[in-house]
């Protein structure tokens, strides 16, 4: 069993290139079944007028291993990922 707040702790890494993706900031549940769909990922920082980047949505179907001290993720690339929130 694992907590929420403890996956919060864990770096997101991609497999495809190695880059750390953000932090996990929440999760989509599946409210009928209590299944995770996917985990939300605060979006990189962004400087000047705009104080933060949108969040990315990143499907279970994508989160290869939940490891001791990251996940690991297999996506083609960062901008092919769903956008949530931000201008």
């Amino acid at each position: 069993m694992m907590k929420v707040t403890d996956l919060t702790r864990r770096d997101i890494i991609n497999l495809t290139d190695g880059a750390k993706l953000g932090a996990i900031k929440d999760m989509h549940i599946d409210p009928s079944t209590g299944t995770i769909k996917a985990f939300v990922l605060q979006g990189p920082k962004k400087y000047g007028v705009l104080s933060a980047g949108r969040d990315v949505v990143v499907p279970w179907e994508k989160i290869k291993k939940i490891g001791v001290d990251a996940v690991l993720v297999e996506l083609d690339t960062f901008h092919n990922l769903n956008y949530q929130g931000g201008p």
